[in-house]
C-alpha cells in the first residue's frame, strides 16, 4: 500500500466525517438563523449520526460485495449533495434534510478503512490503519477550525459549501487513482446483512463494540457541548476561536497514529486500558474551562489521543479477527460509535441548561468511567477463556478463538 493511496484515503476520512461535525463549533448561529432553539441545537449534530447509523447498518456491508473504490467514488457524491443542500436551506427541516443524507453517505469512511484493511500486508494492517483513520479525527477536528473560521466570512453556510465542493472533487479522484478492488459477488445482500446481525453475539466483537460506544459518547460530550461555555460568560470567544480548539485536538490525535504499530506488535489490549486511564483523567482538566482556558487545551489534547489509541486498536483486533468480512465487522463496530457520538451530542447539549458545564463535565467522565469497566471486565473475562483453553490443552482438542482480547493469536 503506497504512501500516496494512504494520504488519499485518509483525506477521504476525514473530509466525510467532517461533513457530519461541522455544525460543532456554529451551533449557535445555525440555531438563529434557522429559528431552532438552544436546547435543541445538538440535533445539527445528532441527526447526521442517526443518519450515519442507517448507512452503517443498510450501505457499509456492500463493501463485501462490490468494488469498494466505486462505492467510494458514489457516496462522496452524496455527501457533496447533502451538504449542499445544507449550505442552501431556507428553513431547518430542508437543513436537517441534507445532513441527514450527508450523515447517510459519510460511511464512505468505514468503506475507506475496510479497503485499508484487505489491501494492506498482515504485517503492516495496524501501521497503515493508524494512517487512514487519522483522518478521522482530523476531519472531525478539523472541520471545527474550518467552520469556525468560515463562519467570520461568510457565515455558518460558507463552510458547507467548501466541504460539498472537496467531497466531489474526491469523488472524482478517487475513481481514478485508487486501484479496482472487485468482489467476487457471490454473496447475495440478505446473507451480507444476516452476517453482520450475528457479529453481535460474538464476544470480541461485542467488548470492542460497547467500549466504542462509551469511547466515543465521551468525545462527543466535550465536542459538542464546549462551544456553549465558550461563547458565554466569561470567555465570549467567537466561532472561529472556539474552532481553533480543534488544533489542540488534531495534535493529540495525530499523536496516536503510531498506535497502530503497538498493534501490529500484539500490544492493542493494553494500550487500550492505559488510554481509557487517561481518558477518564482528561476530564479533570477538562472541568476547569470556566477558571483556565490552558488547562482545558491540555485535556483536550489528552482526551483525543486517548480516543484515536482506543480507536485504532478497536480496528486492528476486529480486523484481524474477522479477516473475512471486513466491512460488515467495521460498519457493525461503528453502529456504536455512531449511536455513542450521537448520545453524547445530544445528551451534553441538554445538560448544559440544566447543569452548566460542571454536568457536562460529569456526563463525560461518567462515559470514559463505563469504557473503562466494560474494557476491565471483558479482559478478566477473556483471562478466564483463555485459561480453560490452557487446561484444555491437557483434556482434549478445545476450539480457540482467532485473535484474543489483547490483540494476539493463541
Amino acid at each position: 500500500m503506497g504512501r500516496g493511496t494512504r494520504l488519499l484515503l485518509a483525506v477521504v476520512c476525514g473530509v466525510a466525517v467532517a461533513a457530519v461535525y461541522a455544525g460543532q463549533p456554529v451551533l449557535a448561529e445555525m440555531g438563529h438563523d434557522l429559528d431552532v432553539p438552544r436546547e435543541a441545537v445538538g440535533w445539527f449534530v445528532a441527526v447526521g449520526q442517526l443518519g450515519y447509523l442507517a448507512g452503517l447498518v443498510l450501505l457499509v456491508p456492500l463493501g463485501d460485495m462490490l468494488d469498494r473504490r466505486r462505492l467510494i467514488a458514489a457516496h462522496l457524491g452524496l455527501v457533496a449533495a447533502g451538504l449542499a443542500v445544507t449550505a442552501a436551506a431556507p428553513v431547518a427541516w430542508v437543513a436537517f434534510g441534507g445532513l441527514a443524507v450527508a450523515g447517510v453517505f459519510a460511511v464512505v469512511v468505514q468503506t475507506a478503512v475496510a479497503y485499508t484493511a484487505s489491501i494492506a500486508r498482515p504485517d503492516r494492517r495496524g501501521r497503515d490503519l493508524g494512517v487512514v483513520t487519522s483522518g478521522v479525527v482530523a476531519g472531525i477536528l478539523g472541520a471545527r477550525v474550518i467552520t469556525g473560521g468560515l463562519a467570520d466570512l461568510w457565515g455558518w453556510r460558507g463552510g458547507y459549501f467548501a466541504l460539498a465542493a472537496l467531497a466531489a472533487a474526491l469523488g472524482v479522484l478517487s475513481l481514478i487513482a485508487l486501484p479496482a478492488d472487485v468482489r467476487s459477488g457471490t454473496e447475495r445482500y440478505g446473507q451480507v446483512i444476516r452476517s453482520l446481525g450475528s457479529l453481535f453475539t460474538q464476544p470480541t466483537f461485542l467488548s470492542r463494540g460497547l467500549i466504542a460506544f462509551f469511547l466515543f459518547a465521551s468525545f462527543g460530550t466535550l465536542w459538542s457541548g464546549m462551544a456553549l461555555p465558550l461563547a458565554g460568560e466569561p470567555w465570549h470567544l467567537s466561532p472561529a476561536q472556539i474552532g481553533l480548539f480543534g488544533i489542540a485536538g488534531l495534535a493529540g490525535a495525530l499523536g496516536a497514529a503510531r498506535s497502530g504499530r503497538w498493534g501490529d506488535a500484539g500490544h492493542a489490549g493494553r494500550v487500550t486500558g492505559l488510554a481509557l486511564v487517561l481518558l477518564l483523567g482528561s476530564w479533570l482538566a477538562i472541568g476547569q474551562l470556566s477558571s483556565s482556558l490552558p488547562l482545558l487545551i491540555l485535556g483536550v489534547i489528552v482526551l483525543d489521543f486517548a480516543v484515536q489509541a482506543v480507536h485504532v486498536g478497536n480496528q486492528h483486533i476486529l480486523t484481524t479477527t474477522y479477516a473475512d468480512r471486513t466491512s460488515s465487522t467495521i460498519g457493525g463496530y461503528m453502529v456504536f460509535y455512531s449511536l455513542g457520538s450521537a448520545l453524547g451530542a445530544t445528551a451534553t447539549t441538554t445538560l448544559f441548561d440544566a447543569a452548566g458545564w460542571t454536568g457536562s463535565t460529569l456526563l463525560g467522565a461518567a462515559f470514559a468511567l463505563c469504557a473503562l469497566a466494560t474494557w476491565a471486565l471483558a479482559n478478566r473475562s477473556r483471562a478466564s477463556v483463555l485459561s480453560g483453553l490452557r487446561n484444555g490443552e491437557r483434556g482434549g482438542p478445545v476450539s480457540a478463538p482467532q485473535c484474543d482480547f489483547l490483540g494476539r493469536r493463541p
